[in-house]
């Protein structure tokens, strides 16, 4: 007697090999047996007839750590397929905490309504598990957050003292089953990081045989000079390496995305453990807050009201270097205000066009900040920063993997009017447009390079394929069918083409509805 069974589907299983036709039986969230189980019994029975039966997609590069707490549906990854998503990634995420008010601008999703009880990295996971996600969650511990717990909001070097308090605080996360450790060295509250401060670090997680993911400190100029310091510290440390976002933003030499690679591919052929992910977004997307300094947040929102409203302060922010002035290398015709709830008749505009005679780029976008600094973390802008064949040169390569670079959320409920460009599109862009259309992959090669490969370099031997004793984390699907709906300018709509979703075992979404059936549970590190 099985639980369920997938019936009459074509398996692509996740290694890459030929697809084949067989039903899949699950028997306590496990494959218990593939091939004709005509004369079976089960339970309940999912009709896969004309469809691809697959391994659940694993998003490799997420940031849901908090929108799975405000909504644990996780409608736009269900939606899509996606089974397993590892958040905690760019120095980005919900722990370790101290005052809570000194993270929120490091969190993607943060959402004012919903407290921060929890305190260390065992607290947040089992608040994770406590909120029964529709998938499963893999934790990387942030670098944004161990400083910020250590340094408050003080910018500059470590002190030894801070340094001890930071590998303490990696310890616990790791001890409690995170995956590893993440960096954001474009960021404020990680830009001071000096390379030794990073190898101390990685040392922690190459001891606990973690992977070390790093979002790295320039994406335009000097791109690779930033990949080869990853390298470094990593062959430091003796950690395994994930660039993360690899593709160069542009701004930098025409080649960068190539001599990125190649420092890649030296790197791995000398024996380094190391591999690379991309996003699926012709868009850079990030908090307008983070042209800021940290200095610019102390004291609290009366305190940035007023440096914003200061035009000497405004000049020494201008000279400030960060993420959005590195988006406006790119031209600032390119960079564009995404979501405002101050200014919201601006949204869709570009920085050049906000400018005006004596106002520059920088006052049009601390004007917005100015609108709502109670909550100056909740404006969002994107850059255009990418090409196409960017996208595919990087896919193409046997190291990447790809990734969301966005939140899980939601067509209604809490997260309706909540917008992360990617979330509802990323794997289904990925697989309208590469595979259906453009033949860049087979069905296989693409189902392997977001499950089997994903699973591979996470060390997750008990998913990323569909074979007897791996968890049933399984996906059926339209092939032909599959695609995004989502656009630029409605991005909330969710994928088409998947029919059945099952996550350990259970039934998430069948014929095309979602069950309100979860799943999902954080899975860590053993």
């Amino acid at each position: 007697m099985l639980d369920l069974v997938v019936r009459g589907g074509t398996i692509a299983d996740g290694t890459g090999a030929p697809a084949y036709k067989a039903d899949v039986g699950v028997s306590a969230g496990k494959v218990e047996v593939i091939g004709d189980l005509s004369s079976f019994e089960s339970g309940r029975v999912l009709d896969s007839a004309g469809l691809t039966v697959a391994p659940g997609f694993i998003d490799i590069h997420s940031h849901s750590d908090f929108t799975l707490l405000v909504d644990p549906r996780a409608q736009s990854s269900i939606a899509q397929g996606v089974t397993t998503e590892v958040v905690g990634n760019c120095g980005h995420g919900c722990a370790p905490i101290t005052n809570p008010e000194l993270f929120t601008g490091n969190i993607y999703g943060y959402d004012p309504e919903l407290e921060i009880s929890w305190r260390t990295t065992s607290e947040y996971l089992e608040q994770l598990d406590s909120a029964v996600p529709a998938v499963n969650v893999i934790s990387l511990v942030p670098n944004g957050n161990l400083r910020i717990a250590a340094m408050g909001s003080d910018s500059g070097a470590t002190s030894p003292d801070q340094i001890r308090t930071m590998v303490a605080m990696l310890e616990e996360g790791l001890e409690a089953g995170a995956f590893g450790f993440s960096t954001g060295l474009e960021y404020p509250s990680e830009r001071d990081c000096s390379e030794e401060e990073i190898i101390e670090l990685c040392k922690v997680v190459a001891r606990a045989d973690g992977l070390y993911a790093t979002h790295t400190r320039n994406k335009e100029i000097h791109a690779v000079e930033a990949i080869e310091e990853g390298v470094r510290t990593a062959q430091a440390a003796g950690v395994k390496l994930q660039v993360s976002h690899i593709i160069p933003r542009r701004g930098g030499p025409a080649d960068a995305l190539e001599r990125a690679v190649g420092i890649v591919d030296e790197a791995r052929n000398q024996g380094m453990d190391i591999a690379f992910d991309a996003h699926t977004r012709l868009h850079g997307i990030t908090n307008l807050s983070a042209a800021l300094p940290p200095w610019a947040f102390e004291g609290g929102a009366d305190a940035l009201a007023s440096r914003l409203s200061d035009q000497e302060t405004r000049a020494a922010i201008k000279r400030h270097e960060s993420i959005i002035s590195s988006f406006g290398l790119g031209g600032w015709d390119r960079v564009f205000l995404f979501k405002s709830a101050g200014s919201p008749h601006l949204q869709g505009k570009s920085f050049q066009e906000l400018a005006s005679p004596g106002i520059d780029e920088y006052d049009a976008l601390f004007d917005i900040l100015l609108k709502e600094y109670e909550n100056p973390h909740n404006s969002l802008c994107l850059c255009l920063s990418y090409e196409e064949d960017q996208l595919q040169r990087a896919f193409e390569h046997p190291l990447c993997t790809i990734g969301s670079d966005a939140t899980a959320l939601g067509v209604d409920g809490p997260l309706a009017d909540t917008v992360f460009l990617g979330a509802y599109t990323w794997a289904s862009w990925f697989f309208r447009r590469f595979v259906t259309e453009l033949s860049v992959f087979t069905l296989e090669q693409a189902v392997h390079k977001l499950s089997g490969l994903p699973a591979e370099r996470l060390g997750l031997s008990d998913r990323g394929q569909i074979d007897d004793g791996k968890r049933a984390d399984i996906i059926v699907f339209d092939s032909d069918a599959f695609r995004e709906m989502g656009t630029l300018h409605s991005p909330n709509q969710l994928a088409h083409g998947v029919s059945h979703v099952v996550v350990n075992g259970v039934v998430t979404m069948e014929y095309g509805e979602l069950t309100g059936h979860h799943g999902g549970r954080v899975l860590r590190r053993p």
